[in-house]
């Protein structure tokens, strides 16, 4: 496949703070929701933080969504995760799906700030800001719906899975709990067949439409 290194820089430059923030920040909800029931691990470690640097995988954070994006596909990608000790958490079972729901809250607000920005670009047309600024917010909405929606799925170690099982009765929350190990496996092998885009793009076009009706962008 012939790759436009220009194309690529020009994507880059522009993508680098909307993508970087929404898989920060995205991480670092989950470090403070986590304090806020009872796990303070990840505030010890110094990842309930906005400095990207803490967060930043240099191939989930950044290659990889660099390539999804100049590739077409979903835009794709992680940052280091966040540790999480679920057994110190004021109520396991319960407070485990407010820390994980943390994550996707995080991206939904983001992308609702990143909209506004799109609407300010337009608002201001003319201006030698404008298109640049439109071209970050729509990349920014984006990727936050892709993360939103994505980490929604229920399977672990993604947000929704551990929101159904802290959500499910006992004898249907074990068996998906030990799916952990090999949810990355099966996430990229659908990721890759493109099995994942057909399941989620229907939910990230949902999404992102229905917010851009509502700030009317």
């Amino acid at each position: 496949m012939d790759f436009d290194l220009a194309r690529i820089l020009q994507i880059a430059s522009v993508a680098a703070i909307p993508v970087v923030f929404a898989i920060t920040m995205h991480e670092a909800a989950h470090g403070y929701v986590a304090k806020l029931f009872g796990d303070s691990t990840a505030y010890r470690l110094g990842r309930v933080s906005l400095n990207p640097v803490r967060h930043i995988d240099p191939i989930g954070t950044i290659a990889l969504p660099l390539l999804t994006l100049a590739m077409g596909g979903i835009l794709f990608g992680w940052a280091k995760p966040v540790p999480v000790d679920f057994g110190k958490l004021n109520h396991p079972k319960r407070d485990m799906m407010w820390v994980a729901a943390a994550g996707p809250g995080a991206n939904l607000a983001m992308l609702i700030f990143w909209a506004l920005i799109v609407k300010l670009g337009l608002l201001i047309s003319g201006n030698m800001y404008a298109e640049p600024m439109r071209l970050m917010g729509e990349i920014g909405v984006q990727i936050n719906a892709v993360l939103m929606v994505l980490n929604l799925v229920p399977l672990p170690p993604l947000d929704g899975g551990r929101i159904a099982v802290s959500l499910l009765p006992r004898d249907l929350a074990l068996p998906l709990a030990r799916m952990e190990p090999y949810g990355l496996i099966i996430l990229l092998v659908l990721l890759f067949s493109g099995v994942l885009g057909r399941l989620i793009n229907p939910l990230i076009d949902a999404t992102m439409r229905g917010v851009g009706a509502i700030l009317g962008v």
